[in-house]
């Protein structure tokens, strides 16, 4: 494939396709999206200005992804709490903050998936999910309290002693997300 610095170059033409250039063939968002999930790196031109266009159309892989599914990855709160971010002090700590909360997502789901195949491969029929669901449930806990304890560090006008409580809508994305792996749970006990 054609790289530029090491990237794969995709160009994006006024009639909306797009086109690999190292290749030679045109792709769908469905084709990037695969790519992304093999670890290729690739950025978006707009074929006639040669701008990068790359952030758009992950997003709007993103927002097909959303849409084409039942299974969303991003709850409504969160929606409504990153456009509040828009235009406010906070966004310019946001991205880095998302970006460092995924990393160590990430590497976590390595850890998660390796106690899943030990739980399944000593007793399939009768092991649960209980402790990779904890460590999940401990992972967002450890994720929404940094990233309070990141809003008021940069918020002049909050004290660490005036923290916001939990907002019943966290709590109910919290409860929603246990009451998803539970279902998750008992769908794979009775495999």
């Amino acid at each position: 494939m054609a790289k530029v610095d090491g990237e794969i170059v995709i160009k994006k033409y006024a009639n909306r396709r797009l086109y690999n250039t190292g290749t030679s063939t045109y792709v769908t968002l469905e084709d990037l999206a695969k790519m992304v999930k093999k670890g290729e790196d690739f950025t978006v031109q707009d074929a006639k200005s040669g701008d990068d266009i790359t952030h758009s159309v992950l997003t709007q892989i993103i927002f097909e992804q959303e849409a084409k599914t039942n299974n969303t990855l991003l709850p409504i709160s969160f929606l409504r709490q990153l456009i509040g971010y828009y235009g406010d002090q906070m966004q310019m700590v946001v991205p880095s903050f998302l970006e460092h909360s995924m990393k160590a997502f990430t590497e976590q789901q390595v850890q998660m998936r390796e106690q899943v195949t030990r739980a399944f491969g000593e007793t399939p029929l009768t092991k649960n999910l209980q402790a990779p669901i904890q460590m999940m449930e401990e992972q967002v806990k450890r994720n929404t309290e940094m990233f309070h304890q990141a809003m008021q560090m940069f918020s002049p006008f909050m004290t660490p002693t005036a923290a916001p409580e939990k907002k019943p809508t966290e709590a109910k994305d919290i409860d929603e997300l246990k009451e998803q792996l539970r279902n998750l749970q008992n769908k794979l006990d009775k495999l």
